[in-house]
């Protein structure tokens, strides 16, 4: 069976642990390996040790105009676990804020221009996704929750487009056979990306004196992001 590690970035304690709960619900599988980047840096006998990586969001920014030597090192260490499954040795799926990571390695740039707030929106596949062994059974379209300030400007060289919108034109990408990146959430149900926004109710990701009313539509959302990744956990080779 294939090893499957959980990168965590969130330096909220309570969102981290249910966001690993999200994922390990999300794929499928019966154990979920997890790295808390925040509180330790990646070593190479973990980024060797696994087949594939699984990395949730995070209330940081590639886009900082000032960044921590925490935010530093973590964005250092996501591009090691790119660069490895660039290399064919692993797989990975980047969510979020790593989407930007992977983005500025790339040489691709970002932007500020097309934020998405709280809530579940949808998202249309590309024609080259129809091929895709994670995005491909989802065509033409599926419903993903998004909460984002920055994102990728266009897709960055190498990498192929698999999902977009009118809102964020670049939802998700694919580089090699190995690497996916997605701007949105695919792991949270709606009770889960409910409970999340109590962490991040003052980040502006949405207006905090409209908590419930926002609230009350994530709860009445329908999405099926988990397809996805139980879809790349079947996809992710044991070495």
């Amino acid at each position: 069976m294939a090893s499957i590690l959980y990168i965590c970035v969130r330096p909220e304690r309570g969102a981290a642990h249910a966001e690993h709960s999200s994922f390990l619900r999300g794929l499928g599988v019966d154990d979920l390996d997890q790295l808390d980047l925040v509180s330790e840096p990646l070593t190479t006998e973990v980024l060797e040790r696994h087949d594939g990586f699984v990395i949730g969001g995070s209330p940081f920014n590639v886009t900082d105009a000032v960044k921590t030597p925490l935010q530093e090192r973590v964005e250092a260490d996501l591009e090691r676990i790119a660069a490895r499954t660039l290399d064919g040795a692993a797989s990975a799926f980047f969510t979020c804020y790593g989407i930007g990571v992977v983005t500025r390695m790339l040489g691709g740039a970002l932007t500020l221009s097309h934020p998405e707030s709280t809530r579940a929106t949808e998202i249309r596949t590309t024609d080259a996704a129809a091929s895709d062994p994670v995005f491909g059974a989802s065509a033409p379209a599926l419903k993903v929750f998004t909460a984002h300030k920055e994102s990728a400007s266009a897709v960055p060289p190498t990498a192929t487009l698999l999902a977009t919108n009118d809102e964020c034109p670049v939802q998700a990408y694919r580089v090699g056979a190995r690497l996916y990146a997605a701007q949105f959430h695919p792991e949270p149900t709606p009770r889960d990306f409910a409970d999340r926004m109590v962490f991040y109710r003052n980040n502006g990701y949405f207006d905090a004196a409209e908590f419930s009313a926002v609230e009350a539509e994530v709860l009445a959302a329908s999405v099926s992001g988990t397809d996805l990744l139980r879809r790349f956990a079947d996809v992710v080779t044991p070495r």
